[in-house]
């Protein structure tokens, strides 16, 4: 156990399960959450004994998001979501990481998780790029990974309009992501990690260098684009009214 939010563990054949825990908070992103998965990732990334890293969440919740504490100090313009940068533990990984979204993946809860290389979905889950619900443009590398994991139109509609999606749903409109039932998230993670372990640990990591590069090179670009249109959005007080009066709604 990193600490009480999340706990990381060795499956077989080299497979780390990374699990968020944080049930007081329901893994939005609390300070302890935030400092388990770097300390996690940290240690993964100095140890050549794993070659997949799989990420889960508890329950009907993989994460969700930022907590009303963090909005509320954005708006105010006290930091900004770059502060965090999770979404860069998974894309700079040097080994595959699976996001086995068995649970709920809201805001920047949703965005981290798609910048796995693998990502499997929950058709009874929640998945939402819920941003403009409270007034504020999308962040964390929302308008990079949106369009590249759903495609152009669907990640349009859920930015702008900032519903929420079951995965069943995300399924009959044609997303090409696994999607499973909830029950069954983690195992066909686990056996996709299992599969993908059974090759040498310097062909994945040569691997996933090369199928991130464009990422990698890119996500910088967006997210200065992001936090300029927050510098537009965040601090408004219709923003502001909205973060105090929607949060958890």
């Amino acid at each position: 156990m990193i600490n009480q939010a999340v706990d990381l563990s060795s499956l077989d054949n080299g497979v780390a399960l990374i699990k968020m825990q944080d049930r007081d908070n329901r893994n939005t992103f609390s300070s302890i959450l935030k400092d388990g998965l770097v300390r996690a990732f940290q240690h993964i990334y100095g140890s050549d004994e794993y070659k997949v890293v799989i990420l889960t969440g508890y329950d009907s919740y993989f994460c969700c998001g930022g907590t009303q504490e963090e909005l509320r100090s954005f708006a105010n313009g006290d930091g900004d979501f770059m502060d965090m940068d999770l979404q860069s533990l998974l894309l700079d990984c040097p080994i595959p990481v699976i996001s086995a979204m068995q649970g709920h993946g809201i805001g920047g809860g949703l965005v981290m998780g798609l910048f796995a290389d693998f990502v499997v979905l929950s058709r009874e889950s929640i998945y939402t790029a819920n941003f403009m619900k409270y007034g504020f443009t999308p962040g964390m590398g929302a308008t990079l990974i949106l369009p590249h994991k759903f495609g152009k139109n669907i990640a349009n509609e859920m930015m702008f309009t900032a519903k929420n999606y079951r995965g069943g749903e995300l399924e009959k409109r044609g997303v090409t992501l696994p999607i499973v039932a909830r029950n069954e998230v983690l195992n066909y993670s686990i056996e996709l990690g299992q599969s993908l372990a059974e090759k040498p640990r310097i062909s994945l990591v040569t691997l996933k260098d090369h199928m991130t590069e464009i990422l990698r090179e890119s996500i910088s670009l967006y997210t200065e684009k992001e936090i300029r249109m927050h510098k537009k959005t965040f601090h408004l007080p219709e923003t502001k009214a909205r973060i105090e009066m929607l949060f958890g709604h």
